[in-house]
């Protein structure tokens, strides 16, 4: 695709009206990041895949946090980053875009953030690919016009060397007028420099060289722009949406029998042509070609993205990654979940008794806080190595192209290929990648993906998959996980093609614009800090919800229900007795044509509501049974799910077992998904959803025990 035709791809899909609003001069939104109050801001901008947030956690290190930008849904990182020996700046990584005219919320938040003036960033660190150039200069033409104090962060000149093309580093700063500073922010090449320059530009601030456009374009931008640092970028916005004031100028630059609805897309594919001139202007004081070559990871796509191959090695990767998750984490769990159950219950158990605590709050301890926070931290040896493992593919280059591979699979729900990214995160945590969905710039296939996100597997469920399959599955364990992930995809697609059908028929595929990293090899030091922010976010997420869900559960389960034995006491009842028994015994038939009519599995499936994290340790608590110290090796719990399955199945265990893994994977993610759900699709959506999925859920595991039991 030529670079004209990319641009008029991305000129008819945009909303017009948008671009006349800026005709007039907005409030800049109101940010705040992790700097002290008043220091300046800085704001890395640049295309995707540019190697920008690996230079944002470079420069940042820990100091950092994720949120959503204030009054507005679209997160971004930000955090504290001293520049040389000066004073602490804010630093904020905003989301890659391609253009300036937005086409999502997140290119929308770029644009605001340096047109509007009232609090615009102190400077503007433009990221741009050594290897890519005129793509990344059209960007920086575009940042140009706002008039914005700049300095260049020139990344992938390794990439660029291997493709025959060399980067002046000195002459590309003299082209456009401010410093330009080449980076390896993977190994922390450059990026002292960058610090003395930017504390530098920060003292003295310089915007780009504004690109000249062509004597009829530059006149028509002069008789609409004010004197304001933006006013030349709003002309250039007047001028492509060719109205009120700016309508005749507009009519003047196109040929006179253009229609005047056409007037529009015609002015703007003339600026575009006119900054990718400019562009090139650029490259050819600057750059230095020795012919192009192919690179080992042209040919490594070859394969990897392939039509026939691409989708089974896609696969084979993943079989691996829970492979290895579910083998390697035993016996790091082992020990932690040991530390628990031994020195920290033994020694809690010593001062409980020294200081003559009641009953009550032994047991509260006990069975409720010490078994709900080992039990998280038993979680965590297996979530940091599935993080590393997705940091690993994703930092290595190669989950970008997971996108290409499942174009095919998004078209038939009416989704570009890079609908796939937010359900990769999914598979993290639902939470991010519903926020992951704003990547899109069509509402209606935000709503889209807002309503089959929660099909995707999180690692919550792992845990739970992990110990069902290593009780019931012994040695396939591994390959029945797998198999629960590659049903999730199946799930997500199949809800979306039925979706499309019945209540988004207008959507239509579009063209796959993604820019493809080049393949690298995983640095210690990123991937590290990448498994350390999932997994601390993990945990304080978890942390809380399970605590106090163990908690609730421990204290229903010691409320005896109305109508128990005789004799029985707060904290002396039977767990089929309790309060909480009692009620998961009155859900527990809606479960019976899946094969699990147990009180036991109805009280797991309701904790499950809250956190999925929770559904081992309530499944232990309802048992009697103490905490498995492995979810491989189930121990006491292991013979007491056997019982139950087997009894509520008439022997068809396998199907039960099943039917119940897939009802888990199906139904209601957690509280919190449903609150970012919420979130971005609105309460209605939400609530239909919630049904959606519960019913679902339902279906598919009456579905696969009745079919199971026919095979069985």
């Amino acid at each position: 695709m030529t670079e004209v035709t990319e641009h008029r791809t991305r000129v008819r899909r945009r909303d017009r009206g948008a671009a006349a609003l800026l005709l007039e001069k907005p409030c800049c939104v109101d940010g705040s990041d992790d700097a002290p109050a008043g220091a300046a801001r800085v704001v890395l901008v640049g295309n995707p895949n540019v190697g920008k947030s690996t230079l944002f956690n470079a420069l940042t290190g820990a100091r950092q946090h994720v949120g959503n930008w204030p009054g507005k849904t679209v997160a971004v990182a930000s955090g504290e980053w001293r520049p040389g020996s000066g004073p602490a700046v804010g630093l904020v990584d905003l989301p890659g875009t391609y253009s300036l005219v937005p086409d999502s919320p997140d290119e929308e938040l770029t644009r605001e953030l340096l047109v509007d003036a009232d609090r615009c960033p102190e400077l503007v660190v433009a990221v741009l690919d050594a290897s890519n150039l005129t793509r990344n200069l059209y960007l920086a033409a575009q940042i140009a016009d706002t008039g914005a104090p700049v300095v260049v962060a020139l990344t992938m000149v390794d990439v660029a060397r291997a493709r025959g093309v060399e980067v002046d580093p000195e002459a590309l700063a003299a082209a456009l007028g401010v410093p330009v500073v080449p980076v390896v922010p993977r190994s922390g090449q450059g990026v002292d420099v960058l610090a003395g320059v930017v504390a530098g530009a920060l003292a003295d601030p310089r915007p780009l060289v504004v690109p000249t456009l062509g004597a009829e374009l530059d006149a028509a931008v002069a008789a609409l722009a004010t004197e304001d640092p933006a006013g030349r970028w709003r002309a250039l916005a007047a001028l492509e949406a060719a109205d009120g004031a700016a309508a005749d100028l507009a009519a003047d630059l196109v040929a006179p029998d253009t229609p005047a609805e056409d007037v529009a897309e015609e002015v703007e594919l003339l600026v575009a042509e006119a900054r990718y001139a400019w562009a090139h202007r650029v490259l050819a004081t600057a750059v230095r070609r020795r012919g192009d070559r192919v690179t080992w990871s042209d040919r490594a796509d070859r394969v990897l993205t392939s039509r026939f191959l691409g989708l089974p090695i896609f696969l084979a990767v993943m079989w691996g990654v829970f492979e290895a998750t579910t083998s390697i984490a035993a016996p790091l769990q082992d020990a932690v979940q040991g530390l628990f159950d031994g020195p920290v219950s033994d020694g809690l158990g010593w001062v409980l008794g020294a200081v003559s605590a009641p009953e009550w709050l032994d047991g509260l301890v006990q069975d409720g806080l010490v078994s709900g926070v080992g039990q998280l931290l038993s979680f965590a040896p297996l979530m940091a190595i599935m993080f590393v493992l997705l940091a690993v593919l994703e930092d290595s280059g190669y989950m970008a192209r997971a996108a290409f591979v499942v174009d095919r699979l998004m078209r038939l729900m009416g989704l570009p290929g890079k609908a796939f990214l937010p359900i990769i995160v999914g598979f993290g945590c639902n939470v991010p990648a519903l926020a992951g969905t704003r990547i899109l710039r069509n509402p209606r296939q935000r709503l889209l993906m807002g309503l089959i996100i929660p099909f995707v597997s999180c690692s919550a469920r792992l845990t739970v998959y992990v110990l069902l399959a290593g009780i019931f599955f012994g040695d396939q364990a591994g390959t029945m996980v797998f198999g629960m992930y590659v049903l999730s995809i199946v799930l997500v697609v199949g809800m979306g093609w039925v979706l499309r059908k019945v209540l988004f028929r207008d959507l239509a595929h579009e063209p796959l614009l993604l820019e493809l990293p080049p393949y690298r090899r995983p640095a210690l030091r990123v991937t590290a800090m990448q498994t350390w922010q999932k997994l601390r976010a993990f945990l304080r997420t978890a942390s809380g919800i399970i605590v106090a869900t163990v908690t609730v559960v421990w204290l229903l389960s010691s409320i005896a229900a109305p109508g128990a034995d005789a004799g029985s006491s707060f904290g002396h009842v039977a767990p089929e007795q309790s309060l909480f028994g009692s009620v998961s015994r009155a859900v527990a038939p809606v479960f019976a044509p899946a094969g699990f009519d147990d009180w036991h599995a109805s009280a797991a499936l309701i904790t499950g509501f809250v956190a999925k994290e929770a559904v081992v340790a309530t499944t232990a608590q309802t048992y009697s049974a103490e905490e498995p110290s492995d979810v491989h090796q189930a121990g006491a719990l292991g013979p007491a799910l056997r019982d139950t399955f087997t009894a509520t199945s008439g022997g068809h265990v396998v199907a039960a077992v099943l039917a119940f893994m897939v009802f888990l994977l199906a139904y209601t993610p957690c509280m919190t998904t449903i609150a970012a759900q919420r979130q971005e699709i609105g309460s209605r959506w939400t609530a239909a959803g919630v049904v959606m999925q519960l019913a679902v859920a339902w279906v598919l595991a009456v579905a696969v025990f009745q079919i199971g039991v026919l095979f069985s």
